[in-house]
C-alpha cells in the first residue's frame, strides 16, 4: 500500500455531532427561561471496516466537545456563539504498516463560530453564521490547516408554528472551495412526532433530517440520516485526506431534568469513498457500524 494510503485511518471523524432531538419536553412554567450556555461531551466508536482491495482495515475512537452561548439583543436580533474540540484516536491494521512509522497517532480538529439571527416578522427568520476551522493529524502543522466559511438560511414560520426554509453553506475548506446546499425544518408533524434536523450545516456537511418521536415528558426516540464529508490535512504542503459518505442512526433521548441530557446512539456508515490529494486518488471505505453517546449541560 502507498504511503498516502495510510491517511484513510483519520478521516470519518464524525459519527453524529449532538442531535438537536426534542428540547426540553417539560410543561413550561412562567418563571422559566431558555439556558444561555450548554457544554456537551460526546464518545464515538466504530467498527472495523475494510479500506480498499489491499488487506486494510481501519477502527476509530472520538471524543467531541461543544460549548455554546446565546443571547436576545430585542425583539428581532439575537446572537451567539460557539466552539469545539474532537480528538480522534485511531487502529489502522495493515500487514504494509506494520513497520510504518510515518502513519498519525491521532487527528485534531478546533471549531469556532457566530451566529447572527434576524426576524423582521412573526414568519421570518434569517441567520448568518461565520465558521473557523482547524483539522489536522499529528504528521501536519495546525498553522496550514485552516478552513472558514459561512452558512446563511432562512425560515418560514407558519401560524402552526411549524417551521420550513432553505440555506446554503459557503466553505473555504482545506485547499477546496465548496457551497453545500441544505433543508431547514422544525416541524410539529403530531403531538408526539415532529420531523428537524440533527446536525448543523458546516463543514461536515448539510445539516440532515431526523424524526422524532416524545414517549414521555423524559423520554424520546429518533431516526436519521445525513451525508457527511471530513477533510484533514495531513502533512503540509496542501496534502490532505477527505471522506465522503452517508450516515444512518436510531436515537434514543433522556431528559434528566431541564439542565442536563443524555443520548445514546446507533449508527451506520455507508456508501464511504476516501480521496487522497494531490494524488486524486480514491479508496472504497466497507459499510460499518458505530455507537455514540452524548451528554450535555445546560446553564
Amino acid at each position: 500500500m502507498k504511503k498516502s494510503l495510510a491517511l484513510n485511518s483519520l478521516v470519518l471523524l464524525t459519527l453524529l455531532p449532538i442531535s438537536q432531538g426534542f428540547a426540553n419536553a417539560k410543561p413550561p412554567s412562567s418563571s422559566y427561561r431558555p439556558s444561555p450556555f450548554s457544554l456537551s461531551a460526546s464518545r464515538i466508536t466504530t467498527s472495523t471496516a475494510d479500506v480498499g482491495d489491499a488487506g486494510n482495515e481501519l477502527q476509530r475512537d472520538q471524543w467531541m466537545f461543544d460549548f455554546k452561548a446565546s443571547m436576545s439583543l430585542n425583539r428581532q436580533w439575537s446572537i451567539g456563539a460557539g466552539g469545539g474540540y474532537d480528538n480522534l484516536d485511531y487502529d489502522w491494521r495493515s500487514p504494509s504498516l506494520r513497520d510504518n512509522t510515518q502513519t498519525w497517532d491521532k487527528i485534531e480538529r478546533y471549531r469556532a463560530s457566530l451566529t447572527l439571527s434576524y426576524r423582521p416578522n412573526k414568519h421570518w427568520m434569517f441567520m448568518l453564521a461565520p465558521k473557523l476551522q482547524y483539522a489536522y493529524a499529528d504528521t501536519a502543522s495546525a498553522s496550514n490547516a485552516e478552513s472558514y466559511g459561512a452558512v446563511l438560511s432562512g425560515m418560514y414560520r407558519f401560524d402552526s408554528g411549524n417551521m420550513l426554509g432553505f440555506g446554503v453553506a459557503y466553505l473555504n475548506d482545506i485547499d477546496e472551495v465548496r457551497t453545500v446546499p441544505f433543508l431547514a425544518v422544525n416541524w410539529q408533524i403530531t403531538e408526539n412526532l415532529r420531523l428537524g434536523n440533527p446536525f448543523s450545516a458546516g463543514f461536515s456537511g448539510p445539516a440532515g433530517l431526523e424524526l422524532s418521536y416524545q414517549l414521555s415528558s423524559d423520554w424520546n426516540v429518533g431516526l436519521g440520516t445525513s451525508k457527511r464529508t471530513n477533510r484533514f490535512l495531513i502533512a503540509d504542503e496542501k496534502q490532505t485526506a477527505e471522506i465522503e459518505e452517508w450516515v444512518s442512526f436510531a436515537r434514543v433521548g433522556w431528559d434528566i431534568s431541564r439542565s442536563v441530557s443524555v443520548n445514546a446512539y446507533a449508527g451506520y456508515f455507508f456508501n464511504g469513498e476516501l480521496e487522497l490529494n494531490p494524488q486524486n486518488t480514491k479508496e472504497n471505505i466497507d459499510n460499518q457500524g458505530a455507537a455514540a453517546l452524548d451528554v450535555t449541560f445546560k446553564f
